[in-house]
């Protein structure tokens, strides 16, 4: 559920990106996410806000919300803009593997030589659709741009550590009220953003832009709200390498949307270049 939920959210996230700007619908998006979280919440749990959270929740889910929620999405929704969904998933990828290699040094989980050889695989179907040889000096070069490539990488290195702070800090706590504490951590980190590169006339061109504000908050349904909330669940009854493992079909299930939505034509390398990292991916975790 996760995976189906973020890959919506990235669509409709990098529609309203390409019209107002990556960094206001970062802030918005957070903004909608939390209330319509914390309404849920409410009814749920009984509590408007996480105020029964420890102080052992509160330090390492919100250091989860800096990293993941502003440093990883800082990057991360430029990179839609920059290079699309479709190729961001397929590099996000890598974060399974990097995932893999912090649960093991930080958490003691294990890392076998059959995980190993899935890492290799991953980034090898990764490798595949990003690089190909130039028929002159027969080298190889990236075909795409090199900047959201960059940006994608960091968002799946921000979202990896996220998660291992993430999965020292729940415990046994709700994942609603644990995404609240990440959002609100999240959106500091971006209120002393703009605040530092004064981009408020962005920020109110954006919510007068009512095709952009439909994006944002459908995208914010599916994300913040639905999205991280159910990938906190999986990390409750399951280890981070297998939870990120299931997350990440996303560079499969985005194809059709691709397709379908954006127009865009598919080539065979580039299939099955996602169809190589997911099986990695599953090879990292499962065996």
């Amino acid at each position: 559920m996760t995976a189906i939920f973020w890959t919506i959210m990235a669509v409709f996230f990098e529609t309203a990106g390409k019209r107002v700007g990556s960094l206001a619908v970062n802030f918005i998006r957070l903004v909608t996410g939390f209330i319509m979280l914390s309404i849920f919440v409410y009814f749920r749990r009984g509590y408007l806000l996480p105020t029964d959270a420890t102080l052992h929740n509160w330090t390492w889910l919100g250091i989860s919300g800096l990293v993941g929620f502003f440093f990883a999405d800082l990057f991360l929704f430029q990179a839609y803009v920059e290079i699309g969904t479709r190729i961001t998933m397929l590099i996000l990828a890598s974060g399974p593997p990097i995932t893999a290699i912090l649960g093991y040094l930080v958490l003691g989980e294990r890392l076998s030589l059959a995980g190993i050889v899935g890492m290799l695989i991953t980034v090898g179907g990764i490798a595949i659709v990003i690089l190909s040889k130039d028929s002159d000096d027969k080298k190889f070069k990236v075909n795409h741009p090199l900047k959201g490539i960059i940006f994608s990488l960091l968002g799946a290195i921000g979202n990896s550590v996220g998660m291992i702070f993430t999965k020292i800090g729940i415990g046994d706590y709700s994942p609603f009220a644990a995404t609240q504490i990440r959002i609100i951590t999240g959106f500091i980190g971006f209120l002393i953003l703009f605040a530092c590169t004064n981009r408020w006339e962005d920020l109110k061109k954006a919510v007068l832009d009512k095709k952009a504000i439909t994006f944002i908050a459908l995208g914010s349904i599916f994300g913040p709200f639905l999205g991280v909330s159910f990938q906190l669940m999986s990390l409750q009854y399951t280890t981070a390498g297998i939870s990120s493992t299931i997350t990440s079909i996303m560079p499969v299930t985005i194809l059709p949307f691709s397709v379908l939505i954006f127009k865009e034509k598919l080539t065979i390398k580039e299939v099955l270049g996602a169809l190589i990292s997911v099986i990695g991916i599953a090879i990292l975790f499962l065996i």
